[in-house]
Order: C-alpha cells, then structure tokens, then sequence
C-alpha cells in the first residue's frame, strides 16, 4: 500500500501532469507539422524542381531496377531514401522555427520582474556605492542601517 501512496503523490505532482500533457500535445503539433510539410509545402517545391516528389527519391544499392522506392522496398532491395530524409529535414526546420517564435512571444508576455539594484547611494558624499556597504569608500563614513537616518553635519 506504501508504493501505491507513494505512486499516487507522484502521479498528483504538478509537474508530471504539465509533462503528460506537453507529451500530447506535442505529438499532436507533430502530426500537424508533418502534415504542413508533406501536404503544403513540398510539392510546390517539387513542382519548382520538375514535379519532383521528394518522398520517393532514393538511391537503389541492389543493381537490379526498379520502378518506384515503393517496388524497391517491396523487393527487399537495400535503398538509402534520401527524399524521406529532406522531408524530415524540412520538417524538423519547421518546427524548430514555430518553437523559437512561440518562446519568444512567451518570453515577451511573462512579467519580468525588475532586478534588485546592486547599487546605492551614500547620504553623507552621494556617491554610489554598493547594496552590502557598511562604510563609504568615498567618503569613509560609516553608513547607518536601513532604519537610521543619516545625521547630516553642515
């Protein structure tokens, strides 16, 4: 009973739900990006080279020919499909391109929030000086704490 507990809490995390569901998706977006390159965007490109269609470009290695890559595999003849691998080219460009522009629109509309100043200013010469000072390297005074006030001579 400890292990299924153990499993349940495990399960319950919240990261591991974001992961899940950052799975699903992403399988979902791949098979959207899949279908963009194969269905859209290559076969204007084929069309530009010739009506060439990638996905069946290959290099037979058997010696014997064949008609097609389809022909080819169907005959156990050992091919290096170079037609697949520029569609998967394409499509890992694709979707590195949509996550780089989804990251920085993300980055853009997350609050920042502004960083501590490492700097202030001495009350006594007003000269900058770091947070963490306890005396001015300026001025030598010894710099009173936050809830002091200074005790200004003139």
């Amino acid at each position: 009973m400890k292990v299924v507990n153990e499993f349940k809490k495990f399960l319950a995390r919240g990261n591991v739900i974001d992961l899940a569901v950052a799975v699903i998706i992403g399988a979902a977006f791949g098979q959207i990006v899949n279908s963009l390159v194969k269905d859209i965007v290559m076969p204007p490109i084929g069309l530009l080279l010739g009506k060439v269609d990638f996905s069946s470009l290959y290099l037979n290695l058997s010696g014997h020919a064949y008609s097609s890559l389809a022909a080819a595999q169907k005959a156990g003849a050992p091919t290096i499909n170079y037609g697949i691998f520029i569609n998967h080219v394409i499509n890992f460009l694709i979707i590195s391109v949509v996550i780089f522009f989804a990251i920085r629109v993300l980055n853009k509309t997350t609050l920042k929030k502004p960083a501590a100043p490492a700097t202030k200013t001495c009350p006594y010469c007003f000269s900058s000086i770091p947070v963490m000072a306890t005396k001015c390297a300026h001025c030598t005074a010894d710099l009173p704490n936050e809830e002091q006030q200074p005790a200004h001579t003139y």
